[in-house]
């Protein structure tokens, strides 16, 4: 969240320095209204995922949550993929009425691996 507030604001400066170029103040410009509007995000909402004994509660949306309980998910998988250069991993938590949550290790703000672990256990502790 810091970064990107940094970004922003860095941006921000960009404008005012360089307002005599239209070219560049128009990029610019979409680039900061971007960078704030995923800023106020994080400040807005910044726990894109929890979990309890009772089930998740998942960020959707812009800002909004959704409360799932254990007996709607029906799966639980990280999804690995190399493409390039880039390796990207995503923590997958698909529902009962074919909703399918996607949440990265920057949202998470930990490994994806160690989530799903995480989940996994939870998960069966809720369920004996």
């Amino acid at each position: 969240m810091a970064v990107k507030c940094a970004a922003a604001a860095a941006v921000t400066a960009l404008i005012v320095l360089y307002s005599h170029d239209p070219q560049f103040l128009f990029l610019a410009g979409a680039a900061a209204v971007g960078l704030n509007a995923l800023a106020l995000r994080d400040l807005v909402a910044p726990v894109r995922l929890a979990a309890d004994r009772d089930g998740l509660t998942v960020a959707t949306g812009y800002a909004g949550h959704r409360r799932i309980g254990w007996e709607e998910v029906t799966t639980i998988r990280v999804d690995e993929r190399r493409r390039l250069l880039l390796h990207t991993r995503m923590l997958e938590i698909e529902t009962a009425g074919g909703g399918l949550h996607l949440l990265s290790a920057f949202d998470l703000g930990s490994d994806v691996h160690d989530v799903a672990d995480e989940l996994y256990r939870l998960r069966a502790r809720t369920s004996r």
